[in-house]
């Protein structure tokens, strides 16, 4: 659609994205990825993100794309949530969140707010939003990712949110970014039929590479490279560790090995992970790297844990890959995993198996055989910016 054909209504729309983003990278980079499409193809859109995320400025974004940074929260590994950078207790930040968010979506005045993962944002801190949009008749949608977790493990945790009265009372459409061939990311739980009728499947969201930047570590890094990412590496040692031992047992690795261990992983485990790296002759440690499809394009093949963003990134550049998901707690990387190795987009490496150093080494050499993920794609798999685009048109003319 060109700018002198858009409808009307679009002209200075305005959308606001909610991402929580406690524990890593995963929302925020596909809340980025999403503005970034709407921009381009709408002219005089705007797009708001509000994030919690304590490393979102290191990002670039585009013209007529901005955010907001509420006070950050951080998810413990036992679950539990604390503040991350202000010395005040969790109730009191949860209420300065709140506040900051129905605040500038009163000021901002949205034609959509979309809403990622979470129906009622961390610990319900959205819902005073989602209830003055309706009141003022504004559309709301929730985004989901392909895979939440296993049904046995969200059922109890979205009863305990109250979370599928919020996707009846608050939510006009559920736009599920992956492909039905993967799954249903709300099977095992008891959702209405009137909410099922709101679901789009949008396909996944693919990524592109930056028009004016690359990585700066690109030009240093020798050739052909292994890219080993586990995203924002919280919850990546032991993947990190697993690939490690096989360079450290097997030095004949056709690829050099590029660990980007990512910037949430824990800095006494950077630093063992570095020196154990310093001491090869075939690898290269980086702690963060926020043009990573400008490596991931340069990779000969991945290992990753398997997370959404990293999936549609090894999918977008059509890499060769192996999955070594994280377990617990929660499984979401291993069903992903576990349906496309199905469908034979990607090679799983299931830890949960009798598994040794060995059987790593084997993995990542078996990735030379490995066809590419586009030659095996369903059709329309990776649709998603085109889709969530032609939503926006429908509801923007309906709603506003």
């Amino acid at each position: 659609m060109t700018e002198s054909s858009m409808p009307q209504k679009l002209e200075n729309a305005r959308i606001l994205m909610y991402c929580h983003d406690t524990f890593g990278l995963g929302h925020l980079r596909r809340c980025r990825a999403l503005a970034h499409s709407l921009v381009e193809q709408f002219k005089g859109l705007s797009v708001l993100i509000l994030t919690g995320s304590p490393i979102i400025g290191r990002f670039d974004f585009k013209a007529r794309v901005d955010f907001v940074r509420i006070p950050g929260v951080i998810k413990r590994r036992n679950g539990e949530y604390t503040s991350l950078g202000l010395h005040i207790n969790l109730e009191n930040t949860l209420a300065m969140r709140e506040s900051i968010i129905l605040h500038t979506a009163e000021i901002f005045a949205p034609d959509l707010f979309i809403v990622d993962k979470e129906p009622l944002g961390l610990k319900g801190e959205v819902e005073a939003t989602l209830k003055m949009l309706k009141r003022k008749g504004k559309p709301t949608v929730l985004g989901l990712r392909d895979v939440l977790d296993a049904p046995h493990l969200l059922k109890p945790e979205w009863e305990n949110k109250s979370a599928v009265p919020a996707l009846a009372n608050y939510y006009d459409e559920l736009w599920v970014y992956g492909d039905t061939s993967m799954g249903n990311p709300l099977a095992g739980l008891d959702i209405p039929e009137s909410v099922l009728r709101r679901m789009v499947y949008t396909g996944y969201l693919p990524r592109s590479l930056p028009a004016t930047t690359e990585s700066k570590h690109l030009a240093e890094l020798p050739r052909p490279f292994l890219l080993v990412t586990p995203g924002g590496g919280g919850d990546g040692v032991e993947m990190v560790d697993w690939v490690l031992r096989a360079y450290e047992v097997y030095p004949d690795m056709p690829w050099h090995g590029v660990f980007v261990v990512g910037p949430f992983m824990a800095a006494a485990d950077k630093e063992a992970f570095q020196n154990r790296i310093a001491a090869l002759n075939n690898a290269t440690y980086i702690s963060f790297d926020s043009q990573m499809e400008s490596l991931m394009k340069e990779a000969e093949a991945v290992v990753a844990m398997g997370g959404y963003n990293t999936f549609c990134e090894i999918l977008s550049f059509n890499k060769r890959a192996l999955i070594v998901p994280r377990t617990y707690p929660r499984e979401e990387q291993l069903i992903r995993g576990l349906h496309a190795a199905e469908l034979g987009l990607v090679k799983l490496f299931n830890s949960r198996e009798r598994v040794d150093d060995q059987c790593m080494v084997k993995a990542i050499l078996s990735l030379a055989e490995q066809k590419p993920p586009q030659l095996m794609m369903p059709d329309g798999f990776m649709k998603g910016l085109e889709t969530v685009n032609e939503r926006f048109i429908d509801i923007v003319r309906t709603y506003n």
